[in-house]
């Protein structure tokens, strides 16, 4: 065990866990058990683009780790829909840290043109760690147009992101690091005297595993497994971790042997030495006929003396400041010994990301197979929120909010519940007014929200659990969905339920407009017919009900007869499709149970 309580030795766990566009599995578990938290922004072989994982390969397990269905394909977005400027990334780097405050924040950039002045502000942002990747690196499930013709070398991305940071004295506030088919101690060496004091190994350990490069990651016929979930296939890997340790045993002496050369004794002296590299006049080939590579070797300019070129200071991520350290002490009964734990306050927009590191606590102390009982611990709050409320929410902890809310809302929700309303004084009409902010429950894997007012953009996107119902939304809501359930009780934006591969979300169409304004290329619109079905959907709005006092709630509950038929059922074509042949398999299995042939 760690000195923060959570099971470090378990040789099952990876130490660095990746935050990416798609937040596929990221729970407030899956943060909490990491030693370094990195936020993906792009893949150096592929720059600006998704991923697709075809249904084929969603077997049981990895549709368990990605809570998703097994057969149904899954897509991860170009953006992360929580980032669109350089303040929002901030934000997130913000929440990732409530949500493990021992882990290192990590941000994953491309080697590109301008990716120094990118690094400058992911510096501002208070990451702990950047990460500039080259186009060489990257799996073979990578389209091969992008591996071909985008992205650039590390070394270039490496120089200009070195060569900014110390510009604007920011290069001591953070790791260096680069990757993107480091190979030997050399690649090392000139990585170091560009700028760059951590490394990063993939493809070259993996071929030392058995790896022959393919290319075929994608197809799920890897014949030497290792990139298959194929049982059949995954017999053949004969890949052993000591062939990964040799290998990087010999690349760490190759790289000590060229450093003796050199007259350096440690890494650190090594740190943006360019004037130790030289271009290779030797190699005469047309297409390097007029190439200037000065500016990549020109040295570091420091706007006074005294300026560190390597990390020696950490970010101050102002944790000390939080709203939860107050949360937390109340509830210690809870975290502690499971008592419940009840109480009321105050919040301002300054408050960001409550609950988090409440959620991380629990996560210390409780494994996701024994959670708290819900509303174990309840608070409830009046004000407006700041951003990310109730982001990562462990189960068992229910926030409640008399007034509005920021961005944000219920971001990664792992179990909890958290219930939002206007002020009982407001003179306004709830279900007019937006009452939380852009992308709220992006990324949520399980709980329940409850928003007596309208959503803003792009809500429930890359939802996989969670049960929302919520007044109203603007434009993308539902988008790239996978899993849950969300209750729509007013009027929609446009494109609503894009790349929606998974779940279903059902919509009050009063008006009868709705088809218009949902993207109908994976889905298809239905009324509610079945009588589970129809009571699922009255049991999520009654309890809209109870938790808010909906006005718009108690309209649909006290007409439901007639209300439910104007009611739309959008789901996705495949997913249903899953579901029916799953249904007939469990039904073909207890007729065999009982005989039946």
């Amino acid at each position: 065990m760690g000195d923060d309580g959570i099971a470090r030795d378990n040789p099952r766990r990876s130490a660095i866990k990746q935050v990416a566009s798609g937040r596929f599995g990221v729970t407030i578990h899956y943060l909490a058990s990491a030693d370094e938290i990195q936020i993906k922004m792009a893949q150096g072989a592929k720059p600006g683009e998704g991923g697709e994982l075809p249904g084929r390969k969603v077997d049981d397990t990895i549709a368990r780790v990605r809570h998703s269905t097994p057969g149904v394909g899954l897509i991860s977005p170009p953006p992360h829909h929580d980032i669109y400027s350089i303040e929002d990334l901030a934000q997130l780097i913000h929440d990732l840290k409530n949500a493990n405050p021992k882990a290192r924040i990590s941000v994953k950039l491309v080697s590109e043109i301008g990716v120094g002045t990118v690094a400058a502000g992911v510096a501002k942002a208070h990451a702990d760690h950047i990460l500039v990747s080259g186009h060489d690196g990257g799996t073979g499930a990578s389209p091969l147009t992008s591996v071909k013709h985008a992205g650039l070398p590390w070394e270039l991305g490496v120089a200009e992101a070195h060569q900014t940071l110390v510009l604007n004295d920011l290069r001591s506030r953070v790791v260096l690091q680069t990757d993107g088919q480091l190979k030997t101690g050399r690649d090392v060496v000139i990585a170091a005297l560009l700028g760059a004091e951590e490394y990063g190994f993939s493809t070259a350990p993996l071929i030392t595993l058995g790896c022959i490069m393919m290319r075929k990651c994608h197809l799920n016929t890897c014949p030497v497994g290792v990139a298959t979930q194929d049982p059949e296939l995954r017999k053949k890997f004969t890949g052993q971790p000591e062939h990964v340790v040799n290998y990087l045993f010999m690349v760490a002496e190759h790289a000590r042997q060229l450093m003796a050369k050199l007259g350096f004794t440690s890494v650190d002296e090594m740190i943006g030495r360019v004037d130790l590299l030289e271009v290779n006049d030797a190699i005469v080939h047309w297409k390097a006929q007029g190439l200037d590579l000065s500016p990549m070797l020109m040295p570091a300019q420091a706007p006074r003396p005294g300026v560190e070129v390597y990390c020696t200071q950490k970010q101050d991520h102002g944790l000390d400041e939080s709203l939860d350290n107050r949360l937390i002490e109340l509830a210690l009964p809870a975290i502690e010994r499971g008592e419940a734990v009840s109480a009321a306050m105050p919040i301002r927009n300054i408050n960001r990301t409550v609950g988090t590191m409440l959620s991380y606590e629990l996560a210390k102390v409780r494994d996701e197979s024994e959670p708290l009982d819900d509303d174990t611990i309840h608070f409830r709050f009046h004000g407006s929120a700041g951003q990310s409320f109730g982001a990562w929410l462990a189960r068992g902890v229910t926030l409640e909010l008399e007034g509005d809310a920021n961005d944000y809302v219920g971001k990664g929700l792992s179990g909890g519940k958290v219930i939002v309303y206007p002020d009982r004084k407001a003179t306004f009409v709830a279900s007019e007014n937006v009452i939380v902010g852009n992308v709220a429950l992006y990324g949520a894997t399980s709980g329940e929200a409850y928003f007596r007012g309208r959503g803003a953009e792009r809500f429930a996107v890359r939802n996989s659990g969670a049960h929302a119902v919520v007044e109203g939304v603007g434009d993308h809501a539902c988008e790239y969905m996978t899993g849950g359930r969300v209750v729509v009780l007013g009027p929609t934006g446009r494109n609503f339920a894009a790349g929606m591969s998974g779940g279903i979300a059902y919509v009050w169409d009063v008006g009868g407009g709705f088809a218009s304004r949902c993207n109908l290329e994976m889905v298809a619109l239905q009324k509610i017919t079945e009588p589970h079905e129809r009571h699922e959907v009255r049991r999520m709005i009654q309890r809209h009900y109870d938790y808010t006092g909906s006005e718009v709630a108690r309209r649909v509950l006290d007409t439901w007869d007639f209300a439910v038929q104007q009611f739309v059922r959008v789901m996705p074509e495949d997913y249903a499709r899953v579901l029916r042949e799953r249904a007939a398999k469990e039904e073909a299995a207890k007729l065999a149970e009982r005989g039946v042939a």
